[in-house]
């Protein structure tokens, strides 16, 4: 892949943010060093993707921590700990990352290490992220490869995560082996994440790709030019249930009418066991203004009234099957997933 600028980097005892609202247009990029910053970022979609936002609180619950001692530290960790968690409910991988971190700090008795022992944490979330990325780019790619001709809803790509991307890791793995892939994007409404990072992705880095609007994706299936639809998830229930970008649902029903396998690329992190099914998944319910403007401009009549949920669950029933870092899993996903998270 082409040098490609990271979501999340730890610098200098300071968390860096890709300033993803503002792509393609402008690569710029907000430090933290405050956690009401870090918050703000998760929240305002500063930084985005299931994984990208478990790195970035797990970096985010250091930040202004370096000089402190571990009495200082310890204060209020727990506090700051259910604060970011509490900036997005739907993506499994904030409050897992968050988690984590809290354990960390509690397993940590000799309190001249703490700092440090929270940051390699930090870092081990970070790498881990990075090598489960690779790992999907090789389980996905025999699928990319005898299935080149792909649709992706919303950015699953690096800018998502550390590395490559979930949903795009296998696209781009295929695309270094020299497979001829072409890929459809969404545009993805109300905030066109498809437009302004996938097609960014994947155009700077030579795929193949099309801009389609999201109406229009029946009309392309119908013309035999999708041979598989490939998405990521932000949380995927013990039933294989998987909430994704709004939007996401209508393409799997749209796949199982013309009969194109659908799978969705997760790291076992956006795994959930403890949620049973999509039903018990917390949808994210955003500001109406997100569907009535676009770049602060109004583009519907004032006072109409307008909704914005941020993602949609995906029946297990509809998916063909689930590409992850420890496999592929397939139906019925109830053993598969239980098995694979069993390890």
């Amino acid at each position: 892949m082409k040098d490609m600028p990271r979501s999340v980097e730890w610098r200098d005892n300071t968390l860096v943010l890709l300033d993803q609202r503002k792509l393609p247009q402008r690569e710029e990029v907000v430090l933290c060093d405050a956690i009401e910053q870090v918050f703000d970022g998760i929240r305002a979609l500063t930084v985005r993707g299931a994984p990208a936002i478990g790195i970035a609180a797990a970096y985010g619950l250091l930040v202004g921590s370096h000089n402190k001692d571990a009495a200082d530290i310890r204060a209020d960790f727990n506090e700051r700990c259910d604060y970011l968690i509490s900036a997005r409910p739907t993506a499994v991988n904030l409050a897992w990352a968050v988690n984590r971190m809290r354990d960390c700090e509690r397993r940590c008795h000799n309190e001249s290490s703490l700092f440090t022992d929270l940051l390699q944490e930090a870092q081990s979330i970070h790498e881990e992220d990075r090598v489960a990325c690779n790992a999907i780019a090789d389980v996905g790619f025999p699928l990319v490869e005898a299935h080149p001709n792909l649709l992706t809803h919303c950015n699953a790509g690096s800018l998502a995560v550390s590395e490559l991307g979930t949903a795009l890791a296998p696209i781009y793995r295929a695309h270094q082996k020299g497979v001829k892939v072409h890929v459809f994007v969404d545009e993805t409404r109300p905030l066109l994440q498809g437009a302004r990072l996938t097609a960014y992705e994947l155009h700077r880095n030579d795929v193949d790709c099309t801009l389609i609007s999201d109406n229009m994706a029946a009309h392309i299936m119908s013309e035999g030019k999708v041979d598989m639809v490939i998405v990521g998830a932000d949380r995927v229930a013990a039933n294989g249930d998987a909430a994704n970008k709004i939007g996401t649902m209508n393409l799997a029903i749209l796949c199982q009418y013309f009969s194109i396998p659908f799978y969705v690329a997760v790291p076992l992190s956006t795994v959930d066991i403890e949620t049973t099914s999509g039903d018990d998944i917390e949808i994210e319910e955003r500001d109406a203004s997100e569907v009535k403007e676009y770049a602060g401009h109004p583009i519907a009549p004032v006072g109409v009234a307008a909704r914005s949920p941020a993602f949609d669950v995906t029946p297990h029933k509809l998916i063909t099957g689930i590409i992850t870092d420890a496999g592929l899993l397939k139906p019925p996903y109830t053993e598969s997933i239980a098995k694979v998270m069993k390890g």
